[in-house]
This record gives structure tokens, C-alpha cells and sequence, in this order.
């Protein structure tokens, strides 16, 4: 069940726990998030509560590690300042940010999506390369994000969930082409290296950029060492054919993984039959096209 969670609630958790910043403008952001509510904290800091009791433990994995990670990362993340109590009538941890400037990522509006390829790639290739020792595991709190596809548990590829959401899209797509995009994937080798560190859900919502160039990377909740093929998300969510050419290259992701990270990708841009079927002609022909180009790549590369 969603807490409620307003801006005379975050006031009275700033004034009872940061008395510091008590006198502090409070305002909803903009940008918000299913899991996650975020409120400006005056100019140079924001308010993040989960609404969820299921993502309670995003909180302490954040504060536990965000600190560490982010000297080793070439972009700027959102480090955590303070860690606030249950209270006031909330009933879970919440935490204090630095605000990062930049507008959530709209592909479209980026400058070089080239560029941005690159930059996505030395970004998770810094990432992967961290000592993963003692990190999180793929567990409720983080989505099981970093499972192979075949774990039975809650994740976003789980068998479960997406085959009920590929059977909603009968008559709208090509269900058995997308059926065999996932059974290829779950064909694919597993990971055979050691756990890694994943960001979990790098899709545009939890990157920024400035004047068209990527600039930060938010949203850590679903933190986790696991599969790297998850991470690919990236790919299908920011990126478009050529400049996925150069992602794939610079961050030399083998055939398997490529395979396994088109189930992820496939999680994120299948559609609802709402947003193909809907009254917004434009919503309809971008989620199509998202679909086309995994599809696409699929048909061209086969296992790899």
C-alpha cells in the first residue's frame, strides 16, 4: 500500500530531524517517481521517501554505499547528506541529497547521441570495474535486479510477468517475435564472471543532462552485484541503432550478454496495449519503435 506523502509532511520531518534547515523552501520536484517521492530542499538539496514499504531497504543500501562508489565514477551521483527517521506520521528511513543539475533525459533533445553512448559506457564500464565484495545481492528491496532470466523470483524479466505482458499485446504486435526475442535471451549463456556492480534502471528518468550532454546519474535504488546484461537497459531506453553500435563496442559486451540484455531491454520498452491502442498518436508510434528496434536487433543478430 502507497504512503501518503505531501509537502507538510516532508516540512514537519525537515523541522523535527534538521532543525538547520527548517527555514528551508520545500516544493515538490518536478520529476517524480512511482517508487520514491522527491521534494526540493531549498536550492542546493533534495528530499527522497519511499512510498512503499517494499523499497524501505533502498534507503540504507544508498547511505551504505553511494559514498564509496562515487569518488571511482566518472559522472556525479547523488551521494546521500543525511538520513532521516521514521516519524511524524512516515513510517520508513528517508534521506537528504545534494540537488545535481540537469533535466531528466529526453533523447530526443540530446545533442550527440554518440556522445552520450560513450559516455553511458565509461560510465558503467567505471561502475563494473569496483571491487563488488560485500555488495548488495539481487533481493527484494533492489527488484532482484541483476538475476540471470531464469531466476524465479520477482524481478522484471521473470517468466511470470512477462509473459502475461507479451499476451496483452496479441493483435496489437507481433507477439511470437517478441516471444522468441525472449526465449533467445533465456537461451543465451549466464554470466560465467564474477558479480558485478549493476545501477539497476539507467533509463532516461535516472539520468540527467545539461545543455544536451549527459551530466549525472541518479537513482540507485535498485543497486545491486549481479548480471551486468541488466544494465543494458541503457541501450534500448537512450540510445538509437548507430549510437548503440558504439555503446555495445566501447563497453565490449560479449554475444550472451547482449542476448540476455534484450530481455531487460524488452522489460523496459514492451509496451501496454493502452500505449499503442490509446488516443495519443505520438505515444503510440515512440513505443512502437521502441519495440521495433530490440526486435530489429534480434532478427539481425540472433544469439548475439
Amino acid at each position: 500500500m502507497s504512503i501518503d506523502i505531501d509537502t507538510a509532511l516532508v516540512r514537519r520531518l525537515i523541522a523535527a530531524q534538521f532543525p538547520q534547515w527548517a527555514d528551508l523552501p520545500v516544493k515538490p520536484s518536478r520529476t517524480q517517481g512511482l517508487d520514491n517521492a522527491t521534494y526540493r530542499l531549498g536550492e542546493s538539496m533534495s528530499v527522497r521517501l519511499p512510498r512503499y514499504p517494499r523499497w524501505e531497504g533502498q534507503v540504507a543500501r544508498e547511505q551504505r554505499w553511494l559514498p564509496w562508489l562515487a569518488p571511482q565514477l566518472p559522472l556525479p551521483i547523488s551521494v546521500p547528506l543525511a538520513q532521516g527517521a521514521p516519524g511524524e506520521g512516515y513510517p520508513f528511513p528517508w534521506s537528504v541529497y545534494p540537488w545535481l543539475d540537469g533535466e531528466a533525459v529526453v533523447p530526443e533533445e540530446l545533442a550527440d547521441l554518440e556522445r552520450t553512448a560513450k559516455d553511458l559506457a565509461g560510465f558503467l564500464s567505471a561502475l563494473q570495474g569496483i571491487d563488488a565484495a560485500g555488495g548488495p545481492p539481487p533481493e527484494w528491496s533492489n527488484a532482484f535486479r541483476g538475476v540471470d532470466p531464469h531466476d524465479e523470483r520477482d524481478s522484471a524479466v521473470v517468466a511470470t510477468r512477462l509473459r502475461a505482458r507479451i499476451a496483452a499485446l496479441e493483435g496489437l504486435v507481433d507477439t511470437d517475435e517478441v516471444t522468441e526475442v525472449w526465449e533467445t535471451a533465456l537461451a543465451a549463456p549466464p554470466w560465467d564472471g564474477p558479480p558485478v556492480w549493476v545501477h539497476g534502471d539507467l533509463a532516461p528518468s535516472n539520468a540527467l543532462a545539461v545543455d544536451g550532454r549527459l551530466s549525472a546519474v541518479i537513482d540507485f535504488g535498485t543497486l545491486a552485484v549481479g548480471d551486468p546484461a541488466c544494465d543494458l537497459i541503457s541501450a534500448w531506453t537512450i540510445l538509437d541503432a548507430p549510437s548503440r553500435e558504439v555503446f555495445r563496442a566501447e563497453l565490449a559486451v560479449d554475444d550472451a550478454t547482449w542476448a540476455r540484455g534484450r530481455i531487460w531491454g524488452l522489460s523496459a520498452v514492451l509496451p501496454s496495449p493502452d500505449d499503442l491502442a490509446g488516443d495519443d498518436p505520438r505515444r503510440a508510434a515512440a513505443a512502437r519503435r521502441r519495440l521495433d528496434e530490440l526486435v530489429a536487433d534480434h532478427r539481425e543478430r540472433g544469439n548475439g
